[in-house]
């Protein structure tokens, strides 16, 4: 197919564009296979490029024969474009339309993109298992990489290397895995260092309702505990949810089979019920007519920090069952693709200071997120305000980057990463030049040849005039636990993704600009006295050596 057939009307002039926090400007629109530009040819003025893959919805309105196209994007921003002429403005409208909604994955941007920067670090290799894995061999030996996974054989959402512990044989795995959803066995997602517990996650079993079991799934996950000590499963169904799945063929692991094990069910709302609760979030923010009662009955309607409280609190559970109750965990909900990666990552960061720096994090979301087969492609297709319901979006990432804000917000000083590098994260899910976060699970990234076709995001971000705008300048290393409070006056809105088209963060900006300047100015004069202080005692010394006799 040829984009040409798809853009009716590829050039308007004298269109006006409005948008936040911009004045309206006049220039020539152009459509081209995977953008829409606006360029004013004025000196001082910004151009506008914005992706057809970040339009989430438009809208089309008509005074005469003046047409006006309110475009929505998935990154929340609403645009509107004043066109001349009912005709381009149709043309306009229905060319964005079927642009914006290209059902072929190759035909997206980040099979053309083409950087104009110079790549210094191949981001597709810079988070490999084995590199992983080698940061876990130092401390234990009772793991080992396992390549039954190789051709994606045994389970189609896993990457082909996995880590699984050292007395479990591939033929084992091979067994465990048809009594999983989707063959999810359980692998490694944490090995914590001061005391050797781990977190593994997996999918349901596959009890149905004759309480089938399965000697090899036991004997695995019994393997990770230690002599005499318990571990713990965390449900993130609620135990009636998980009951009702064995009518469906899956379940829970029974007592009597696990009977080292205690089972905790967490329920962390999915699916549909996060997706309405973005949109419900969105349009109470965007709506500036409320009084006081009314935004807060509409916020507390969307039902969004309490999501984010039950992730939180279900991650702190896992963490506390590793580093106070020095057990093992076991993490799964259904299908363990979404709330299990929320719980099992966020309880990293709480207990693994290497999740707080900026490759730390990378490297957790590629093996927390991507390699372990976050469907990314189906969940960010759309986002808060496209019309058509479909089944499988959800906001699954942006509710675990909202957690990550919610524990930087009350550790400031404990990341190396600040607000803006997880909001990048959060455009680039939905909408990117990039192809880290195309696909649904490795499978499909190796059938897509991402790797020899696209550009990695990592490759991007990780030069050093990108990191240095996402770089925390409060940040202290800190090699500590930490423990962020889930109390409902603790958690936050995060204005700076839900509110940011609403209102300007100008002097926000300018305050955050001044502290950085403050903390440089703070470190040259600590330099100075550092320098100060050695000359002082270099003094001290000769004035001793010419005293003594």
């Amino acid at each position: 197919m040829e984009f040409a057939e798809l853009i009716k009307t590829p050039r308007v002039d004298n269109v006006v564009l409005h948008r936040p926090f911009y004045p309206a400007v006049e220039g020539t629109l152009c459509l081209t296979g995977h953008h829409l530009i606006l360029s004013s040819r004025q000196d001082n003025t910004e151009e506008l490029w914005l992706l057809h893959s970040n339009i989430d919805a438009i809208d089309k309105r008509f005074v005469g024969s003046l047409g006006t196209i309110i475009i929505k994007c998935k990154d929340f921003r609403i645009i509107q474009l004043d066109i001349p002429g009912m005709e381009e403005c149709l043309n306009i409208a229905s060319s964005i339309e079927a642009l914006s909604t290209l059902d072929s994955v190759t035909l997206m941007y980040p099979f053309f993109y083409r950087p104009m920067f110079e790549v210094i670090e191949d981001g597709w290799h810079s988070f490999l298992p084995e590199q992983e894995f080698e940061l876990y061999s130092s401390a234990t030996s009772e793991w080992r990489l396992s390549y039954v996974n190789k051709e994606f054989a045994v389970c189609p959402s896993y990457p082909p290397i996995v880590i699984v512990p050292k007395s479990i044989d591939d033929e084992a795995l091979r067994k465990v895995a048809t009594f999983r959803h989707g063959g999810r066995f359980p692998v490694l997602s944490y090995y914590h260092k001061k005391n050797g517990m781990v977190i593994m996650r997996s999918g349901q079993p596959l009890t149905g309702t004759n309480g089938r079991r399965c000697k090899e799934d036991e004997k695995l996950i019994n393997a990770t505990l230690r002599a005499g000590k318990r571990g713990y499963i965390i449900d993130t169904r609620s135990l009636n949810v998980a009951q009702q799945a064995r009518a469906k063929g899956g379940g829970f692991e029974q007592e009597a089979h696990y009977p080292q094990w205690r089972r905790i069910h967490k329920s962390i709302e999915r699916y549909h019920i996060l997706q309405d609760s973005l949109i419900k979030l969105v349009e109470a923010c965007n709506d500036q007519t409320h009084n006081m009662d009314r935004w807060l009955s509409k916020l507390e309607a969307s039902n969004w920090l309490t999501h984010v409280k039950e992730i939180l609190t279900t991650a702190c559970l896992a963490a506390q069952c590793i580093d106070r109750e020095g057990a093992s965990v076991l993490i799964h909900g259904a299908e363990g693709t979404d709330s299990t990666l929320q719980a099992a990552s966020l309880a990293q960061i709480i207990l693994e200071p290497r999740s707080r720096t900026v490759r730390g994090f990378e490297a957790l979301i590629e093996r927390e997120w991507l390699q372990a087969g976050h469907p990314f492609q189906q969940r960010c297709a759309q986002s808060a305000y496209c019309n058509s319901k479909q089944k499988w979006e959800a906001p699954v990432f942006l509710l675990f980057l909202d957690c990550v804000w919610q524990i930087l917000r009350q550790f400031p000083c404990s990341f190396e990463f600040n607000e803006h590098f997880l909001i990048m994260l959060f455009e680039h899910a939905y909408a990117s030049q990039f192809g880290t976060f195309l696909g649904n699970n490795e499978s499909e990234r190796c059938k897509l040849k991402l790797q020899q076709k696209t550009m990695s995001l990592w490759s991007w971000v990780n030069r050093p005039s990108e990191l240095s705008k996402f770089a925390n300048p409060l940040f202290e290393a800190n090699n500590l636990v930490i423990w962020p409070s889930v109390a409902p006056q603790s958690l936050q809105l995060w204005e700076g993704i839900f509110l940011r088209w609403n209102r300007s963060s100008k002097y926000v900006d300018e305050a955050y600009e001044e502290m950085v300047n403050i903390i440089e100015y703070n470190r040259e004069l600590q330099a100075k006295v550092n320098i100060l202080r050695r000359q002082l005692a270099e003094l001290e010394t000769e004035d001793g050596l010419r005293e003594s006799p």
